[in-house]
């Protein structure tokens, strides 16, 4: 099963206002190239998810396979921080909307929650391969959202402390999932389990494959880059600074942790499904658990492990991307040649969306063909749509039926 999915960053980014156009060889106004970057980050985190499901499986070693095992978990995670971003974004940058703006926009993103909770369900009963994280983004939308007014050291904090707490309750949450049968009672009583067919508010928080208790953090840290100053090259290499270093901690932590605890290896790789353990500190190839989950998981940084030391790496990654296309977005040269990737950006929702659908109909989880041809056929064809559709129009269809759905919220007093 494949586990990369986008974030509702695509749908909770209001479409970006057409740019201006400028002579060749002018730089990037500060502000068009901050939101330039954030289009094209969000651009890579689509690819990124085409690779994961759609493209060739790490196994296949060298560059490609490199590449394969960077982008899964990894884009996914990206997404959740730049969707932080976005809610940012809605709510008021650089200053909060209050009064009716204020309620105004918490209105909008409580819609685009709900509608992400619905079009994931929906999306998950086509029964693709694809993990959809929808429902679990719509989720975490409304439990960051009353945080949207907080300072970025507050949040950065926040993201901070939840990525320490957070894995180690789940992890026990989990454990008390598994040795009782409260689980059982708690999705009886749960509608949407019963709406959706599936374990409802349960699996949306503790049990999926995206639990928003370890998934919040990366959110939340996207909040804090949204109220920082990007426009500012000392911000910048600062930003890209710590995420190099939340990179190493995470990562780099793992793998000490794995070599110094005595028998965490052999514990590991006896808890998977064959996996090989000594990867289980950056890659999912450690495989899966197969029943119990033993303490010494807590130690493992593979991007879908939800423990500490993955988010933290995690995060880090997505920093450094963050960091590196805002800057990419105020070279001119090099902002021509990256327009088709930031244009997927602009229509992440609609271009996540049709992948499924194509996966759906077409069957790519069953490889009819070369999994590198099928991956750049979906990247070609989405930035060739992309860039075609964003010419004439400011939103992509699905961001613009989700924007209609929305705007109900005027009316909010």
């Amino acid at each position: 099963m494949t586990h990369d999915a986008p974030s509702a960053s695509a749908p909770a980014l209001p479409s970006p206002v057409p740019r201006p156009s400028r002579p060749a060889g002018d730089p990037l106004p500060p502000s068009a190239g901050r939101l330039l970057g954030i289009d094209l980050a969000r651009g890579l985190a689509v690819f990124g998810m085409y690779a994961a499901h759609v493209g060739p499986e790490p196994t296949v070693g060298g560059p490609v396979g490199f590449l394969a095992e960077l982008a899964r978990g990894r884009s996914s995670a990206l997404f959740a921080l730049l969707a932080g971003f976005s809610l940012v974004l809605i709510t008021g940058r650089p200053r909060p909307h209050t009064g009716r703006a204020g309620r105004q926009a918490m209105g909008r993103i409580v819609l685009r929650a709900l509608i992400l909770i619905v079009a994931g369900h929906a999306l998950t009963a086509l029964d693709t391969d694809v993990d959809v994280i929808l429902a679990f983004y719509g989720l975490i939308f409304l439990i960051v959202l009353p945080l949207y007014r907080l300072r970025a050291r507050t949040l950065a904090l926040l993201a901070a402390a939840s990525a320490l707490l957070m894995p180690v309750a789940l992890y026990a949450i989990q454990r008390a999932i598994h040795d009782g049968n409260w689980a059982d009672a708690f999705i009886a009583a749960d509608p949407l389990a019963r709406a959706g067919g599936t374990d409802g508010l349960l699996e949306l928080l503790f049990t999926g494959e995206y639990p928003a208790l370890t998934w919040t953090p990366f959110m939340i840290a996207g909040m804090a880059v949204a109220r920082l100053d990007l426009t500012q090259a000392r911000t910048r290499a600062r930003l890209a600074l710590t995420g190099g270093g939340l990179a190493v901690l995470g990562y780099g932590g793992s793998w000490l942790a794995l070599h110094l605890v005595p028998g965490a290896l052999t514990t590991i790789a006896a808890a998977t499904d064959g996996g090989g353990a000594a990867s289980a500190w950056w890659s999912d190839s450690v495989g899966y658990l197969s029943d119990d989950t033993p303490a010494e998981w807590l130690l493992v940084g593979a991007p879908h492990s939800q423990t500490t030391f993955s988010v933290l790496g995690n995060t880090g990654v997505a920093l450094l991307v963050v960091a590196g296309c805002i800057a990419a977005a105020r070279l001119p040269r090099l902002t021509r040649l990256l327009r088709p990737v930031a244009a997927v950006g602009m229509i992440a929702l609609t271009a996540y969306v049709a992948h499924i659908l194509a996966i759906h109909v077409v069957g790519m989880e069953e490889e009819p063909g070369p999994a590198l041809v099928a991956l750049l056929a979906f990247v070609g064809a989405a930035m060739l749509l992309a860039t075609v559709w964003t010419r004439y129009f400011r939103r992509g269809p699905l961001e613009y039926l989700l924007y209609r759905a929305t705007r109900i919220t005027r009316h909010i007093r």
